[in-house]
């Protein structure tokens, strides 16, 4: 009997270790989700040197006082869209109307003189040409035919000069006029005012500026270059040009280089003409880039790329299709792409417009 007990004994151990023997493996399956996707390339870039810049219209106008006088109405305010010849501005006209009142009454005053002076000399005329035939006959003294004449050339001088003083006066009354319409201000062209600087109620004073008026089309991106790079400017050159909130690749081409350096920065002003792009306005601010040598760049579409305050991130998938959160390191966009300066690899699959899916750990499926 204790035999038996002692083989039962030394069986358990054997029975416990076969029951603790660990089963075949399950591995589980993660979860789908359906999104597009986009691939991550490695391109050959021109590097060039950045020119900084603003963006203005191609016309500028800015609206101004020709006259001294107290603004009375501003119809316009900044960001309106105008019209040409649309009035925008008016001054005060009291002083300039009276001005026109008196320069119209000095004019009626001459004409009256004129009138009376036409009748005295056609008066003095027929005299003379009655003391003429009287002369020829011997019946008039040569005193007496000598004091009609010159009476006569007095009379004709007299209306002589009353048309200058009429023409005088009918300049005075234009002068007057002209002064009167510069106290309506008018648009020059179509376009949209960009600023406005003054009120009703404030004193405008010749040159002092009121709004300004960018007129409607082509845009130009003012930038200074070093004058050490003046030397391979040309004018038609082109330059690709970025600007923060333009997604549309833009090329610029050369259109005006001003001669003159800037004294303080060593500069030189270039005017780039800028074709008509959807979101680029007037006031923005603009990089141009020299052409330059070539290189080697990983480039992602921005479009997968998600900013979440200083930081970027993509959804990259791995070998099995499954999507990983990677934190990349960007440089600057080309177009709609974006430099991946780290974190991310040439051919890689990303996904497009994540939007706010928590998508890591899942395994993305092509839509």
């Amino acid at each position: 009997m204790n035999r038996t007990m002692l083989l039962i004994l030394s069986a358990v151990p054997l029975l416990l270790a076969g029951c603790t023997r660990p089963g075949p493996a399950v591995h589980a399956t993660p979860p789908v989700a359906k999104a597009a996707l986009v691939q991550s390339t490695q391109a050959q870039v021109a590097q060039g040197i950045p020119i900084t810049g603003t963006v203005h219209a191609k016309e500028t106008a800015t609206i101004s006082a020709q006259v001294p006088a107290t603004i009375t109405q501003v119809l316009v305010n900044a960001g309106d869209h105008v019209r040409a010849g649309q009035v925008l501005v008016r001054l005060d006209s009291a002083a300039m109307s009276a001005g026109v009142s008196r320069a119209l009454a000095a004019l009626q005053a001459v004409e009256m003189q004129q009138q009376a002076a036409a009748t005295n000399a056609s008066l003095a005329m027929s005299t003379l040409h009655r003391y003429e035939l009287l002369k020829q006959q011997n019946s008039v003294s040569p005193q007496e035919f000598d004091t009609v004449e010159k009476r006569a050339q007095a009379a004709e001088l007299q209306v002589r000069a009353l048309n200058a003083q009429a023409s005088e006066a009918k300049a005075a009354v234009a002068s007057a006029r002209t002064q009167l319409g510069y106290t309506v201000l008018r648009s020059p062209y179509t376009g949209v005012v960009t600023s406005r600087t003054a009120d009703p109620g404030t004193l405008a004073t010749p040159g002092m500026p009121i709004l300004q008026v960018d007129r409607d089309g082509p845009l130009q991106l003012y930038a200074a270059v070093d004058e050490s790079l003046i030397g391979a400017v040309r004018l038609g050159m082109q330059m690709p040009v970025t600007v923060d909130g333009v997604s549309q690749s833009i090329i610029g081409r050369v259109a005006q280089i001003v001669p003159a350096a800037d004294p303080a920065s060593r500069s030189f002003l270039l005017k780039l003409d800028l074709p008509q792009t959807p979101g680029l306005r007037a006031g923005m601010y603009a990089t141009a880039r020299f052409p330059g040598a070539d290189r080697s760049m990983i480039l992602a579409p921005q479009s997968a790329v998600i900013q979440r305050g200083s930081l970027s991130y993509v959804y990259a998938l791995d070998a099995n299709g499954v999507a990983q959160l990677r934190y990349v390191t960007l440089g600057h966009a080309h177009g709609s792409n974006v430099e991946v300066l780290s974190g991310l690899a040439a051919g890689e699959q990303l996904v497009n417009n994540p939007g706010d899916r928590d998508l890591a750990g899942r395994r993305i499926e092509a839509q």
